[in-house]
């Protein structure tokens, strides 16, 4: 069974196509199409399903029933609610449009009340704002009245606010100047309180005042000449600044006065800046550094009288002068004693004039041209400090020197004060009185050194050679070189590695030549004097073997090249003048003079197979015992030459001999062989004994055939 709409759709469908012309039939079926989907129409249906649920309410309220007939509705049952909602929707479709209505006139009603409320307010209102516009007009009368009363006051503070910005501008204008060109009343306090201590804002305070000094200049001049607020500023100015400055001289007096007690000094930055500012004023630093100089000048004083006879605190480092016996270390710890205390007072002075290092390197020399006024005040500050110390110093050097018997001991002093002489004056210069002090130490030193020397030269010149002395170098001799070769290594240890070669020889050549010519002279005299008591005394070798020693004892260092050079001129000679000597004797023990002497010596007239030892027997006697002689160990070793030092030496002389004599021999044999001399057999009687009147035969006897060509 279909649903009362189904059918009813299907009976206008059919209907439609029956009559599709009919006015009802279209609008129903265009009721009926519709669709309710959108928004405003949803909307209108809404409102009119609370219009009639709201008057179902309101109906309800105004029933005379009350609450009993309330009451009563509340209780139905569903079935009849059902039936009154059918009953509120027919009665809807009655009278939809008198209920609109209705409503309209409700709502009409309700406006017109809410505006009778709002007419009544206007009214109100309009009563008020009347009361109001009344008030404002005596307001304004009062107002009125009240300005023409005030225009006088206003225009009066007018001005006296103008003048009172004049005179705020003016003030400000004041109170900078004042700021600019016036110390406030701490800096005042500052410079000028009677207190001698200073402070950071103490310098500040000078600083500003110097500036207001600097700018016043610009007050004093103007065209109209200069005025009197600068003259003042600048007397006040002037009096504040030399206030501080003497007050700046007089705290550095006492600071110096109590630090200059110590013997190593530390310099504070307010010291510093002290002394920057007093070096504005020549003179006020000038006193305060006369202060420091006495100061320390009494102070390195007492120091290194403490050092010498108290020691360091608690005795270490013990007293210097407990090592008096030892000279070379006594001297050695009083001159590095000073050296520190030069080193130490050089930093303390280029700490107080804020004076960084120059760069140099350790140990090089410090230039002091060009350094400045600091530098000109350190080298006097210096100078000063340092000045009582000579004295005492030099006393005590001197004696040292003078005590020593030693010459090595007094050649060892004498180096280390050349030593320390040329090492303060890298640091202090030339011109302090302690470098002069030290170049006479030294002088003094050299001087004594050299005495000792000449007296031990004198002595050894008169020193004789004993009874049962050979030719080798006697044993004042050994000593005389021993000291020498002691000498020339302390000379080559105090070298400091940057002198020329020429410096190295003229540092020792005095000392040399003085020791090596008395060497030589007194070897000279006493061999000298030895031949005249002993013919036999062989003075050309003893004369060769100290020679030789002593070149041997100076070869040794490059710095007397020189004199190793003289002394080989020197054997050169005596070896040319024994080489002589040794010749005429080799020519006489081989049995060979008196024929050489003939065949030198023979006239062009005369054969000289008649004269003398060249005649025919005496040749043969000479022969022969020429012949005697090559079988001698002579030959290889003459004892005479054996007893050299330098057996090269030896041997050279023998073999230059052995080669005259070979010249020699030959000479024989060619004046043998000539015709003019007469001699029958000639190659017999030559022949007769070795070397049978061969020279290459003989040069192969003697030793000497590898020096056929020189």
């Amino acid at each position: 069974m279909l649903p009362s709409s189904s059918l009813s759709t299907t009976s206008l469908g059919a209907k439609s196509n029956a009559a599709p012309r009919n006015p009802v039939s279209l609008r129903l079926y265009k009721v009926l199409s519709t669709t309710y989907d959108d928004a405003a129409t949803r909307d209108a249906l809404t409102t009119l399903s609370e219009f009639y649920q709201q008057s179902t309410a309101f109906g309800a309220k105004d029933s005379p029933k009350g609450e009993d007939e309330s009451d009563a509705t509340a209780h139905r049952t569903e079935g009849e609610d059902a039936v009154a909602a059918s009953g509120t929707a027919a009665r809807a479709r009655k009278s939809l449009r008198r209920d609109a209505e209705s409503k309209v006139a409700q709502g009409s009603q309700k406006f017109l009340k809410a505006f009778k409320e709002v007419d009544k307010n206007l009214d109100i209102l309009q009563t008020y704002v009347e009361t109001m516009q009344i008030q404002c007009d005596e307001a304004h009368a009062q107002l009125q009245s009240t300005n023409q009363a005030c225009k006088s006051l206003l225009e009066r503070a007018g001005g006296l606010r103008s003048l009172r910005d004049g005179v705020a501008d003016r003030q400000a204008a004041v109170d900078g100047f004042l700021t600019l060109f016036t110390l406030s009343e701490s800096e005042r306090d500052a410079i000028e309180s009677r207190d001698i201590m200073i402070e950071t804002g103490f310098f500040e305070a000078m600083a500003k005042a110097e500036k207001i000094r600097d700018d016043c200049h610009v007050l004093m001049a103007g065209e109209d000449g200069p005025t009197q607020a600068g003259t003042d500023i600048m007397s006040t100015t002037s009096q504040q600044l030399e206030q501080g400055f003497d007050k700046i001289s007089r705290w550095c007096s006492l600071e110096f006065r109590s630090l200059g007690r110590d013997a190593q000094l530390e310099v504070g930055s307010t010291m510093r800046e002290a002394i920057r500012w007093l070096r504005k004023r020549p003179e006020l630093l000038s006193d305060v550094l006369h202060v420091l100089a006495q100061t320390r000048q009494a102070t390195i004083l007492s120091t290194f009288m403490d050092a010498l006879t108290r020691g360091g605190p608690g005795g270490r480092p013990r007293p210097i002068e407990i090592h008096a016996h030892d000279p070379l270390r006594y001297v050695g710890d009083m001159l590095a004693w000073v050296h520190q205390a030069i080193a130490g007072e050089r930093e303390f002075l280029e700490s107080l004039f804020s004076i960084k290092g120059d760069g140099r390197m350790v140990g090089s020399v410090r230039t002091f041209d060009g350094g400045g006024e600091e530098e000109e005040w350190i080298g006097i500050l210096m100078d000063n400090a340092f000045e009582k110390l000579c004295s005492p110093l030099k006393i005590r050097v001197r004696q040292t020197v003078r005590s020593q018997e030693s010459c090595i001991t007094s050649y060892k002093v004498a180096n280390l004060l050349q030593f320390y002489t040329v090492t303060m004056r890298s640091t202090i210069g030339d011109k302090p009185i302690l470098s002069k002090t030290l170049n006479e130490m030294t002088d003094d030193s050299y001087k004594a050194f050299l005495d000792t020397i000449e007296a031990q030269s004198r002595s050894l010149a008169r020193t004789p050679l004993p009874e049962d002395q050979d030719v080798t170098p006697p044993l004042s001799i050994l000593d005389h070189t021993q000291i020498l070769r002691e000498l020339m290594s302390v000379y080559q240890s105090a070298l400091i590695g940057d002198e020329n070669e020429t410096d190295r020889r003229e540092g020792f050549r005095s000392i040399l030549d003085t020791m090596v010519d008395n060497a030589i002279e007194m070897c000279i005299n006493s061999s000298d004097a030895r031949v005249i008591q002993n013919p036999e005394w062989d003075k050309e070798v003893f004369m060769l073997n100290c020679v030789t020693h002593l070149q041997n004892v100076v070869k040794s260092h490059s710095f007397a090249d020189y004199k190793t050079e003289a002394l080989q001129n020197d054997l050169d000679l005596r070896e040319a003048e024994i080489v002589v000597g040794h010749y005429h004797r080799v020519l006489r023990d081989a049995g060979l003079d008196k024929c050489v002497a003939v065949c030198e010596a023979k006239r062009p007239d005369e054969p000289i197979s008649r004269v003398g030892a060249m005649q025919p027997t005496n040749l043969e006697a000479a022969l022969r015992n020429f012949a005697t002689w090559l079988s001698s160990p002579d030959v290889v070793q003459p004892q005479r030459l054996s007893r050299l030092l330098d057996q090269r030496l030896g041997s050279r002389i023998h073999r230059a001999a052995l080669r005259r004599l070979a010249n020699s021999y030959e000479l024989i044999c060619s004046e043998v062989r000539k015709p003019e001399n007469k001699y029958e057999a000639a190659n017999t009687t030559l022949g007769s004994q070795r070397p049978f009147g061969q020279m290459t035969a003989l040069r192969q006897v003697l030793g000497i055939e590898e020096d056929i060509d020189m």
